[in-house]
């Protein structure tokens, strides 16, 4: 049944009990007692739209850690002797002449060499070449697989974020996590089946706009909701003071029998997906404070994340992205807003990394004791990298080769796909696209990336566009 139908038949049933009368009604609570029970409207839980998967999953749920601001390949993953024995040299215009440069693109006679500003090493039995900046992600190489030869379409920040998020650098179209819970629904009726964390430190905070997780032209119901890990976990969801939790149910009982009455009326998709989301919200309100209280959690587990109840760490987001995890979150993005560096590189990865590599690691081996390593997909990067040219002490925007990972379900640790030329300019072996890393995920989830579409203004669309293939080197 395709979306059309869901939605024909939703129509269907709630013209019936709206124009059928009394005798409908007592029909109705005997065929599906949920529909009438005490009056209370239940949550109308999102099946999905694909009814049998095209083929069969590796994965549950994905957790996208995002490094916002475009962390450097060049002291991460992707280590270039060549560039090191170059530094301060001239840049060869062989490699830039008519390239994209965001604020060096006037400075071409003036391109020079930066070499990795901190060393690498081996790590696991796999020797995974890592940044020596990240020893707890070194510590799980051989889970990891590292992609080596990303590129990306947009040099500045939010249409990069855009095109990571919705596979093109059209603003407004669906997010990756929007475009899953659309095609599979989630797991849980009392938190988002799509949530996204913020954290910050460690270099320029690059902005990050909440247009990344919305639904764009799907109902509203598949839009991403942020949690917050200090203060109110989400906004407005608190009870008011002196505001019971009975005299509240009462008045979103009132509310949700307002908006089926004007349902009943206009049919409109967008006041089913309210009217869900009023009941959602009023079981957040017990869900939500009990899911970000992590003081609960052992003392052992708080110390392998490095973690701090309250602390809005990206080290306590890592710790929440599991708990969302084994409560049936679907996607769970973690953007760390700190890797914009275009100045003192060396300086900031020192401190941003430090941010973010305990739980990166932690994370994976969080997952393989609580039993949700082998259905669950990490993705890890920014929405692109840094220049091997200089800018004063730092990096500019780069989006012709730079470096991201994967890791868990279906993911063939331990591995490294695709390479850079010997400066780390351009991605010149085994390229891969942001169009590719979507359709790898959704087969991943078992979905056919050119199946999973919405028709919207004439013309089905879907998150991979046109493009996009599958990362098969990479898979079990």
């Amino acid at each position: 049944m395709n979306n059309i139908q869901l939605f024909n038949t939703d129509v269907s049933r709630r013209a019936f009990l709206g124009q059928s009368g009394l005798g409908a009604l007592g029909l109705a609570s005997l065929l599906n007692p949920a529909l009438m029970a005490a009056g209370r409207p239940q949550i109308d839980k999102w099946p999905g739209v694909i009814k049998q998967l095209h083929h069969k999953p590796k994965i549950k749920r994905v957790i996208h850690l995002c490094m916002a601001g475009g962390a450097s390949h060049l002291e991460t993953l992707d280590f270039k002797p060549k560039l090191r024995e170059m530094d301060g040299k001239p840049m060869p215009k062989s490699i830039t002449e008519g390239q994209p440069i965001a604020q060096l693109q006037g400075k071409r006679n003036a391109l020079k060499c930066l070499g990795p500003q901190h060393d690498f090493e081996k790590f696991g039995k796999s020797g995974q070449h890592i940044c020596k900046l990240f020893p707890h992600i070194g510590s799980v190489a051989d889970d990891i697989a590292i992609i080596r030869s990303m590129t990306t379409d947009a040099i500045n920040h939010d249409p990069a974020h855009t095109l990571m998020n919705t596979g093109t650098t059209i603003s407004g179209r669906p997010s990756m996590g929007s475009w899953m819970l659309y095609g599979l629904g989630a797991e849980t009726e009392n938190l988002p089946g799509y949530c996204v964390l913020i954290s910050r430190g460690g270099g320029q905070d690059q902005p990050v706009a909440a247009r990344q997780w919305h639904a764009g032209f799907l109902p509203s119901r598949f839009q991403g909701v942020q949690l917050r890990s200090k203060g109110d976990p989400v906004l407005y969801v608190k009870r008011p003071g002196g505001v019971d939790v009975d005299r509240q149910r009462d008045v979103v009982d009132a509310v949700q029998q307002l908006n089926q009455l004007q349902n009943t009326t206009l049919q409109d998709p967008e006041i089913t997906t309210r009217i869900s989301q009023y009941e959602m919200a009023f079981r957040m309100q017990m869900s939500v404070p009990e899911l970000v209280d992590i003081s609960k959690e052992p003392k052992e587990v708080l110390d392998l994340y490095g973690a701090k109840p309250g602390d809005g760490s990206f080290a306590s987001n890592c710790l929440l992205a599991r708990r969302l995890a084994e409560r049936g979150v679907r996607f769970i993005q973690l953007y760390h807003r700190g890797w914009d560096h275009h100045g003192n590189v060396k300086g900031a990865m020192q401190t941003t990394s430090k941010l973010v590599d305990q739980g990166c690691g932690a994370l994976i081996k969080d997952l393989k004791r609580s039993g949700l390593w082998e259905d669950t997909l990490i993705l890890w990067g920014a929405e692109f990298g840094r220049t091997p040219m200089a800018q004063g002490s730092g990096r500019d925007h780069h989006i012709k080769g730079f470096s991201v990972w994967f890791a868990g379900g279906g993911i063939k640790g331990g591995t490294s796909y695709g390479n850079t030329d010997e400066l780390g300019y351009n991605a010149v072996e085994n390229v891969v696209h942001v169009n590719d890393l979507h359709a790898t995920i959704l087969h991943l989830m078992g979905i056919d990336h050119e199946k999973l579409t919405y028709r919207f203004q004439g013309r089905d669309f879907r998150l991979t566009d046109v493009h996009g293939k599958v990362i098969k080197p990479i898979l079990t």
